[in-house]
């Protein structure tokens, strides 16, 4: 099977399983006891947490472990929205954002009466901070951009829109999921008062993901119950998948440039071996990462080329894994193109990751010919 689906979920790297195995084996304890066996847990938990705070540039304290990247965005949206409801009940979005937090969104407006501004893309893809920006009422609140798109990898200008807020009493969210690992993702420049980011999307474990959050807004807890996680999350903390996601960040940080380069390598050999097919591409936007494309094929729909493809030993995807189950029409693609538009059912994402090797683009060009 050649992998090319990156953005869904990559692979853990060799040393993150043998960090998390060996932690599993010998550290077992609750890092909430009290005793020996528990502070021995506690302290592989405080070590992890420096570790993700000092890559990111912020204090400890502000890093809440989460399950995922689902639950970061629906804490730093749902519970920062109703914990300062007396100050407005007025969102801005974009419509390219992930499910996770579209549909937070949409339970904040159905149930307690938000009222959200999904701001759409340009004809051309391109959304600016000035169009985002535009939309800032009296009332607003927040404002949620995603860094880099799942889809097609474009990169939305979270630094500019969070100098922007800096002054406006604004919490700026930033999902940072498809960029956490890939380039450096520094909160404080950027300029976020939240970011999230989940370990499967960087050569980490799933089931763990992070939430910042500085000290400037307040927020209510999203789960109840211990004082784990400084009181902002309760339960049991996911101590051996949390090890995993500060040394795969870690590995990730080392290497970025080196892992960037290699991708991009990827991505020109993918597009030259394709030059000159009846193919198109979805990028959008002023700047992309390298390790996303989104193809179309005129004329070719997608549902039957992702199982020619999966037939053929190829892993790729229509967009994101979340609503996997059916080749579903692109909600991305659908803000740019419209809900009519044949292009929606022509595309397919190719995620690259610097684990991917050029012999498997080759060969993944191949056999992607034969059935053009």
């Amino acid at each position: 099977m050649i992998y090319l689906d990156n953005a869904a979920t990559t692979s853990i790297l060799p040393q993150v399983i043998e960090a998390m195995t060996l932690h599993m084996a010998e550290n077992y304890g609750n890092p909430s006891s009290i005793h020996g066996i528990g502070r021995i847990a506690a302290k592989s938990l405080r070590e992890s947490r420096q570790t993700i705070a000092g890559i990111l540039g912020v204090p400890a304290i502000s890093i809440t472990f989460t399950a995922d990247a689902t639950e970061a965005n629906n804490t730093a949206i749902i519970s920062y929205a109703i914990a300062n409801i007396e100050r407005g009940k007025h969102i801005i979005t974009t419509s390219i954002e992930h499910p996770s937090v579209l549909e937070a969104m949409r339970y904040l407006e159905e149930r307690f009466g938000f009222e959200v501004t999904t701001v759409t893309p340009d004809p051309d893809g391109e959304l600016s901070a000035k169009k985002i920006l535009s939309s800032i009422r009296s009332d607003t609140i927040l404002v949620s951009v995603m860094m880099a798109n799942n889809e097609t990898g474009q990169i939305l200008p979270v630094k500019e829109i969070g100098q922007a807020l800096k002054d406006k009493n604004i919490a700026f969210h930033v999902d940072a999921v498809q960029a956490m690992g890939k380039i450096p993702v520094l909160p404080l420049e950027i300029g976020a008062d939240f970011l999230t980011a989940s370990a499967h999307k960087f050569h980490g474990p799933k089931g763990v993901g992070l939430l910042y959050h500085s000290d400037k807004y307040k927020f209510d807890n999203f789960m109840h119950g211990g004082d784990q996680e400084n009181k902002r999350r309760a339960g049991t903390e996911n101590t051996t998948s949390i090890v995993g996601m500060a040394k795969a960040l870690e590995i990730a940080q080392a290497n970025w440039k080196v892992n960037y380069k290699k991708v991009q390598q990827l991505h020109e050999r993918l597009l030259s071996n394709l030059n000159g097919l009846n193919f198109y591409q979805n990028q959008f936007g002023t700047v992309s990462m390298p390790h996303v494309l989104n193809l179309g094929f005129s004329g070719l729909r997608n549902d039957l080329l992702l199982t020619k493809l999966d037939l053929a030993g190829i892993a790729v995807s229509t967009g994101s894994a979340c609503t996997a189950g059916a080749v579903e029409p692109s909600h991305v693609l659908e803000s740019v193109y419209g809900g009519n538009s044949e292009k929606l059912q022509e595309n397919i994402r190719v995620s690259l990751s610097e684990i991917n090797t050029l012999q498997e683009i080759d060969q993944f060009t191949d056999i992607l010919k034969g059935f053009l």
